[in-house]
């Protein structure tokens, strides 16, 4: 700290000096440094609605509606998947339902290893009623076409759903 900060810590209490030790911010921040502690798998940052995508409405009965979906195209199109709500609340990534203000969508990982994730996804539209599920993915590249282009997009596959009762 002293070298950086022009701070020795002398003559302050040992859990005084861990706080501010812990309020730092750390030198290197990379998601892809990270790894969950279920599986070695790089930490997975995404919008709570492309698990909605993947849920059925409550008063339909088939899921998954989607099975894949374009992570490039979710990451561009800011509009319709805004990272100003999103919230991180404990293990929960979240954010509001665009209905009402009391609703919410969110996620957390349960696993994970390599690009293999399970993910326990729960959508709740301001009622009491809150549905639950569990999602399998991995995170691949994909080759398309584009404007007649070859082109290589990353995807989300579904390969697992439960939903949870």
């Amino acid at each position: 700290l002293g070298r950086f900060h022009g701070f020795r810590g002398e003559g302050i209490p040992l859990a005084e000096f861990q706080k501010i030790v812990d309020s730092l911010h750390p030198v290197k921040n990379s998601a892809s440094d990270k790894s969950k502690e279920t599986g070695g798998g790089p930490e997975v940052k995404l919008h709570p609605k492309i698990f909605n995508m993947i849920d059925c409405w409550i008063s339909d009965s088939e899921s998954p509606v989607v099975t894949e979906i374009n992570l490039d195209a979710v990451d561009k199109n800011g509009n319709e998947f805004n990272d100003d709500d999103l919230k991180v609340d404990g293990e929960w990534t979240r954010c509001p339902t665009p209905e009402s203000k009391d609703g919410f969508m969110r996620y957390r990982v349960l696993e994970s290893k390599g690009s293999h994730y399970k993910v326990e996804y729960q959508g709740n539209g301001g009622g009491s009623l809150t549905t639950s599920s569990i999602i399998e993915f991995d995170i691949q590249k994909r080759n398309i076409q584009r404007d007649g282009k070859p082109a290589t997009i990353r995807v989300l596959r579904v390969s697992s759903y439960s939903e949870k009762k």
